[in-house]
């Protein structure tokens, strides 16, 4: 199996993720065959084959059983041995040359995959062949309409494309010089156009038109089918009602004894379809199939999601969501991606890192150790200190160790013993403290005020919700409904909605104002650029077309004259819906009855705007969208001083962004140019400067002559950087040169591919904004991150790269946020430090202190919150590690560690149990025993119980603190004990008992840390 895996170029990894991926544990072998939805898992006894299922990459847990599954070839080369020899010697035949100075040639020869080398593919085999090589001599082939034309254009484009790269490999000097490039004859790739019509000779041809064709074609059937009606030119008139118009031609069609069936794309759209066309009159049925259609009586509606609708003349005519409402965009179910899944790599540990010891400060992590302890093998985490002290960590307490994780490092680690880091904590336990009450005040704040009640009307708001042109993702309908049910507490409601770049977020927006505006509300949309606000605003005008809205804008694109209309009304509250830059928060901006608040994209307003946004928001509602949540705001939800609702759903449509970070290479880019205006795309290209767009769009013109250039950025006139940009969106230009004033929010489906000059110069969250501006349709989109050829880039640089390249899945904007939490520091909640005091303690340690001071600060006080800064000590005399047999990988090691030392409950630890076994297969004892000890760790912690030591004849407990919190209460327990117990000076507990084997000593332990943690309980209540 494995021999077969790796001939189909296959790569072993430890955890499976991606197409193409296996890994081997045990009796476990996971594989993510390539063209599947989703990986398998194969469960071996010895050499038998027990079970296959299916397994979620993302939380790894196996679902579905399957009786069997197909391995497709991972890769169209081939890399096995004959394969690679097969390529080596055809490329030195074909090129008459060498292929030393080649980066193709010397990936392949060393067995390696190598971007693009499908271009050379018949260099791996013997000899080519089409489908039609394995098709019999009487075959009947079909051709679409306009198959012909198509062919042409395909043929067209492959004998351009080749002559391109020919040119580049032949040109002598310039940006090509010294790189290498041999491409084959596209007639040893493709048919040529000669092969292409002789294959079609041979066959039965057979056409379809569109078209009455009989004319030309003696022999044409015609099938009787005539396209339906669509309502693009109603749609088109903004006073004009498309369901009403809907409505009077099915009224239409059934008089004429037509047969009417409504098809919608899902059982959601056809339920408020139904509702909206029986309040005009219309009554359908819902139909459960297509034979049903036929054989019920009275006009139907049914799910099947054709694109268009048709008529058969006499019989049934067919109506489609798409022919009343436009184009739409099918999500079909996407798994729900847990908020903690997506931020959990942020806390992975690695040999090097600097940690956090919540007793002894920062040190440096390197590794795990194995030491004998009690007779018993148990893995340590072993932390260096200054002086080059160690302290070694029982995995079992790996909690109370933390990422440092802030940009730039203390200067020093801290010395083992040493009083500095205690007074360090207490200072900085003391500040977060004080922020946690003055947040608190602030919050308590909030929630005395009043605010409107905004209520919908369920009629509009079924007809507006129809509009959508996607079917809501759970995590969208979840944040819909948060929203609409803090709109009517009466109290302001302040909610972050983060969401990736075309998850939906701009839909949670519009149907809160929606219900804001039919409430008798205004509503301000504050963006921060004036093309955002262009896009905004239009969407805003298209959706609410036909209701009694009145919408207006404020930015530089607006002249002077309509800026002073909007203000007007806006302040006689004639205006109902605002959407404005900061153009909005200017001091002469006023409202008349302003109900909600929408900012989007918060991170990019400045000190200023920020504090007038404030003043905005007394007794007003306030719903922030975010792609990347600036750290702070980022913290304050997850402090839980803010509501958030997190949109983390990504549509199945939607491919995830392919990310590269590489020096600047001509050839690559060229080639990603090329390719994508092949595709009959565009491309962004953006420069971190103004002052290199100039050299850029001169490089592009030199790379891709024949590329249709356009050259944006902040400095222009609004109404020249308008008609750019409309321009490019209309398809006049292929490459628009920038700054990054496309940053926020615009949405060009066909812009596809994006190239940012001098990647290192940007910021975590801008280079992720950038590249959530391509990838927003079905087409796979690009981007290309350069740096410079020559010279080293900076530390943090490096890092924010390497995150960008790792977070190319789909969702990940959360996760971005945290690392960039983690790089940066949160920050100071109550104001605009960045760095905040995080480099005192590091950025877990401070987020959990954080925690519980903001815990402490709710309970007024008065009620003790868990101290977390301390974990308990177990020693059973027994083996406790995650043998390397069974989880190879040190990181997956420690992750698992991590977790099993969270785990609260007897049901977490349950499903961990069945992850493990479904993962890695049966639990060894070593593992069975580590989880033995995180379960009695719950009751010591609860017991006060700082370390407790059992051999075969008893255990010896330390109460946390020398300390017991009911000392009368433990003195009568000991006293029944009959001798069993006693307490020393030292005041250690000393309990006697018999448990020569593990079972009775951890049933013992068990027993007796319970019976202590019941005293303790009652002295707390």
């Amino acid at each position: 199996m494995l021999e077969c895996l790796a001939h189909a170029s296959y790569q072993r990894v430890e955890t499976v993720y991606e197409p193409g991926e296996y890994a081997l544990r045990g009796g476990i072998l996971d594989i993510f065959p390539a063209g599947a939805e989703a990986p398998v898992r194969l469960d071996f006894f010895g050499d038998e084959l027990e079970q296959v299922r299916t397994f979620d990459p993302t939380t790894q847990r196996s679902e579905a059983r399957l009786d069997g599954f197909a391995i497709r070839r991972a890769l169209e080369a081939p890399l096995d041995d004959d394969a690679v020899s097969r390529f080596r010697s055809g490329y030195r035949v074909a090129f008459s040359t060498g292929g030393d100075d080649d980066p193709l040639y010397e990936s392949i020869s060393a067995g390696r995959a190598h971007p693009g080398m499908e271009h050379w593919l018949p260099l791996f085999h013997d000899g080519m062949e089409t489908l039609f090589d394995f098709l019999p001599d009487d075959v009947i082939v079909a051709l679409d309409p306009q198959a012909g034309e198509a062919a042409e254009d395909r043929l067209s484009m492959i004998a351009d494309y080749y002559g391109a790269r020919a040119e580049m490999a032949e040109k002598p000097a310039g940006a090509m010089a010294g790189v290498p490039y041999r491409p084959l004859p596209p007639t040893q790739l493709y048919l040529s156009d000669g092969e292409w019509r002789d294959v079609l000779g041979r066959a039965g041809l057979r056409e379809f038109s569109t078209f009455d064709a009989a004319g030309d074609w003696p022999d044409a059937i015609d099938l009787g089918g005539r396209p339906g009606r669509e309502f693009g030119d109603v749609r088109a008139r903004p006073d004009d009602d498309v369901f009403e118009a809907a409505a009077d031609h099915i009224k239409i069609l059934g008089a004429g004894g037509q047969k009417v069936v409504i098809d919608a794309y899902s059982e959601g759209s056809r339920t408020r379809l139904m509702t909206v066309l029986a309040e005009r009159g219309v009554n359908l049925r819902a139909a459960p199939d297509w034979q049903d259609v036929l054989t019920g009586e009275g006009p139907a509606a049914v799910v099947l999601g054709l694109p268009r609708g048709f008529v058969l003349p006499g019989r049934v005519a067919v109506l489609t969501e798409q022919d009343i409402l436009g184009e739409r965009v099918v999500r079909r179910h996407r798994v729900k991606v847990r908020p903690e899944n997506l931020i959990a790599s942020v806390s992975d540990l690695n040999e090097g890192d600097l940690v956090v010891h919540a007793e002894h400060g920062i040190g440096r992590f390197e590794g795990l150790e194995t030491l004998d302890v009690g007779g018993a093998a148990h893995d340590c985490l072993m932390l260096v200190y200054a002086g080059d002290d160690k302290l070694f960590i029982p995995v079992e307490n790996i909690e109370i160790v933390t990422r440092y994780g802030a940009e730039g490092g203390p200067g020093n680690l801290d010395r083992l013993g040493g009083a500095a880091w205690q007074a360090r904590k207490a200072r900085m336990k003391q500040r977060i403290r004080d922020m946690a009450e003055a947040l608190m005040q602030v919050a308590a704040q909030r929630l005395l005020k009043d605010a409107p009640r905004l209520e919908g009307h369920p009629g509009a708001y079924d007809e507006f919700c129809a509009r959508f042109p996607y079917d809501e993702t759970e995590d969208q309908l979840r944040a819909i409904s948060d929203i609409l049910e803090d709109l009517v507490q009466g109290r302001p409601t302040d909610r972050l909605v983060c969401g990736d770049v075309g998850f939906g977020k701009t839909e949670v927006a519009l149907r809160a104002a929606f219900t804001a505006a039919l409430a008798g509300k205004q509503v301000a949309v504050v963006v921060p650029t004036t093309l955002l606000a262009r896009q905004h605003y239009k969407t805003f005008v298209e959706r609410f077309q036909g209701f009694p809205v009145k919408i207006a804008q404020l930015s530089r694109l607006v002249t002077a004259k309509e800026i002073a209309q909007a203000k007007e009304g806006m302040a006689k509250g004639d205006i109902d819906i605002v959407v404005g830059t900061h153009a909005l928060l200017a001091k002469d901006v006023r409202f008349r009855d302003l109900g909600l608040l929408i900012i989007d994209e918060e991170q990019h307003f400045g000190v200023a705007h920020k504090e007038r946004l404030k003043s905005l928001k007394t007794n007003v509602h306030v719903l922030v969208l975010t792609a990347t949540p600036i750290p702070r705001t980022l913290q304050m939800a997850l402090t839980g001083l803010r509501e958030m609702s997190l949109i983390a759903t990504p549509p199945v449509d939607r491919l995830a962004v392919r990310t590269f970070v590489l020096p600047f290479d001509p050839v690559i880019l060229r080639e990603a140019m090329v390719r994508e205006l092949h595709r009959g795309g565009q491309i962004y290209y953006v420069c971190p400067r103004g002052s290199d767009l100039d050299g850029v769009a001169n490089q592009v013109t030199d790379l891709v002559p024949d590329a249709r250039i356009a050259v944006a950025h902040g400095q222009m006139k609004p109404k020249d950087l308008e008609d750019v940009f409309q321009a490019f969106a209309d398809g006049a230009y292929d490459v628009l040169v920038s700054t990054n004033i496309i940053e926020s929010g615009l949405d060009l489906p066909r812009v596809n591919t994006i190239l940012i000059h001098r990647a290192d110069r940007f910021g975590l969250s801008q280079l992720y904004q950038l590249r959530g501006r391509v990838g927003r349709s079905k087409t796979r989109a690009y981007a290309y991150l350069t740096l410079p050829a020559k010279g080293k880039i900076t530390a943090t640089a490096e890092k924010r790269l390497e995150v960008m390249q790792t977070l190319d899945t789909l969702g990940a904007g959360f996760t971005l946020a945290s690392h960039d939490m983690d790089i940066r520091g949160a920050g100071n909640l109550l104001g605009e430090e960045q760095s905040g005091h995080i480099r005192e303690v590091g950025v877990e340690l401070y987020q959990r202190m954080l925690e519980e001071a903001v815990a402490e600060a709710k309970s007024g006080g008065g009620q003790d919150v868990a101290d977390e800064d301390w974990s308990p000590q177990i020693a059973l005399g027994t083996e406790v590690l995650i043998p390397e047999h069974y989880v190879a990988d040190l990181s997956l090691r420690l992750e698992l560690y991590r977790r099993i030392s969270r785990l609260a409950g007897d049901d977490e630890m349950e499903d961990l149990e069945v992850e493990l076994i479904d993962r890695f297969g049966p639990i060894p004892e070593g593992v069975r025993n580590l989880l033995d000890v995180v379960r009695l760790k719950g009751s010591c912690r609860r017991a006060g119980v700082a370390k407790i030591d059992a051999g075969p004849r008893g255990a010896t407990v330390q109460f946390r603190g020398d300390d017991f919190a009911d000392p009368a209460g433990l003195v009568a327990w000991i006293t029944q004990q009959k001798g069993k117990a006693k307490l020393r000076p030292d005041h250690k507990l000393i309990y006697t008992s018999d448990w020569p084997d593990k079972e009775s000593r951890t049933k013992g332990v068990r027993y007796l840390v319970s019976q202590l943690a019941a005293i303790a309980g009652k002295a707390a209540a």
